[in-house]
């Protein structure tokens, strides 16, 4: 029997083991989506306790503490950390099976040294190890990013945000890894959100443009858009319940638009119609930008209307939508291919039943301008486990080139989930050592470390053409 999460954790073979320890363990990490706040690390916040870390904002955690009947006091609620942290613990011993078991063990062994079973008798000892260590000034957010081996950085920002933060470090010699904004416009498009409108006053204000029409809608955009690029921005991103397309003209978006400008929301076609058309504008402007853009789809969202009506968006209530035409999304690439104005593509689904449909739809589309111009994203949200992200990459493998794949990322909110990183290429290594191992693929070393680290590192950086 194995020991538990020893330096082989994922790998069985000894070409896996071989790919892991002298490929993929030396890459550096590009994490080119997250949810991080830049003020924290501009100001290199020091954590007072794990908790702060671990249970502040992840909805992963919260969800399994209430799956095992936590009272919401000790999720989001009054009870202190301490408290919130024992709860954590003895949740996390029934989680089996489930990766937060994995990344909880890995971050403590990687920032902590702790090579224990975290669990509800042993929280104490745990609680007291780990904020021993975070009171050390090798773990302020700018040092743990420094020993994750990261050199480049993407954040989450709406188009009304300031940047004022991302300027800040740029500015600051003393801190050598890129943070880069990511535009993330989908309050633009949401023109069914109540607060639409107060919204739109919020982007006129900023952009200096008065919008009044569908077409200062863009004005407004292309504003910001070019403010993003001048702080470094290279990537947008959308989260999207499916790509819709329902083409309609300038003039009847025009008419949509100015009805719900005065205040009148829009039905349901004439939403379709609208989001068609703004996705069609925003992958235009993206492809003149050189920008890669990002399609997250398929999550029906705030299900549970109690705990959204008390905790807001993003607190653990989302679900996977089976609901996202994969017609839909060629007839999208199509509109803007058929202009040569289809910009650099990663599509993600929250459906894993989506893999094959993806694979088949990127091979449609890609170009002699980038290499894997159309990407399938990495196993997202409720994939981002051992099985989810070995479909994907089979699938991937089965039906593209998973060689020119750009890898993992965290899609994270926490410092200390680079080690998603080192989950991911251990998963990756021992899926391509099992080829080789099975004699599908040839034992060719030279060729073999050149897909590892592409898939690691330097595809993504070829990708998205970071100077680094």
């Amino acid at each position: 029997m194995k020991a538990f999460m020893d330096k082989d954790f994922l790998l069985s073979t000894e070409t896996a083991k071989k790919l892991y320890h002298e490929y993929a363990a030396v890459m550096p990490i590009i994490d080119y989506h997250c949810h991080i706040n830049p003020q924290e690390i501009y100001e290199d916040r020091k954590f007072d306790n794990i908790t702060q870390v671990w249970l502040g904002g992840d909805h992963y955690k919260w969800r399994q503490m209430r799956s095992n009947g936590v009272e919401e006091k000790y999720i989001t609620g009054d009870a202190t950390d301490r408290e919130k942290f024992q709860k954590w613990a003895e949740t996390l011993e029934l989680a089996i099976g489930n990766p937060l078991y994995h990344w909880s063990h890995l971050e403590l062994k990687t920032y902590f040294g702790y090579e224990g079973n975290l669990n509800g008798d042993t929280a104490e000892e745990v609680w007291n190890l780990c904020n021993a260590k975070l009171a050390e000034d090798s773990m302020t957010v700018r040092n743990i990013i420094r020993q994750s081996n990261v050199t480049l950085l993407c954040t989450t920002d709406d188009p009304i945000d300031s940047l004022e933060w991302h300027i800040k470090i740029k500015e600051d010699d003393s801190f050598d890894v890129q943070v880069l904004p990511t535009w993330r416009p989908d309050k633009a498009m949401n023109l069914e959100k109540p607060d639409y409108l107060d919204y739109l006053a919020k982007l006129s204000d900023v952009s200096g443009v008065s919008i009044n029409n569908f077409k200062s809608l863009l004005a407004a955009l292309q504003v910001r858009m070019d403010f993003f690029e001048k702080v470094g921005c290279k990537i947008s991103d959308h989260g999207l319940e499916y790509i819709m397309y329902e083409p309609a003209s300038d003039e009847e978006i025009e008419a949509i638009y100015a009805k719900r400008l005065k205040g009148e929301m829009a039905s349901k076609e004439e939403e379709r119609k609208f989001k068609t058309a703004y996705m069609i504008a925003m992958g235009r402007a993206y492809s003149k930008k050189g920008w890669a853009m990002q399609l997250h789809y398929g999550a029906k969202r705030d299900n549970n209307q109690v705990i959204y009506r008390s905790l807001g968006p993003d607190t653990g209530v989302d679900c996977i939508n089976t609901y996202a035409p994969s017609s839909e999304m060629a007839d999208y690439l199509n509109a803007l291919v058929v202009t040569d104005e289809l910009p650099k593509t990663i599509i993600y689904s929250l459906n894993p039943t989506d893999n094959a449909a993806i694979g088949t739809i990127i091979g449609c589309f890609q170009g002699t301008e980038a290499i894997g111009k159309i990407q399938q994203g990495s196993g997202w949200w409720f994939n981002d486990h051992k099985q989810g992200m070995m479909d994907q990459m089979i699938s991937l493998g089965n039906l593209g080139l998973l060689g020119n794949f750009i890898g993992m990322l965290t899609d994270s909110r926490s410092f200390l989930s680079y080690t998603r990183h080192e989950y991911f290429r251990r998963i990756m290594c021992e899926l391509i050592g099992g080829w080789v191992e099975n004699g599908e693929y040839p034992a060719d070393y030279k060729v073999l470390e050149k897909i590892v680290k592409g898939i690691s590192y330097n595809n993504a950086k070829r990708y998205f053409g970071f100077d680094l």
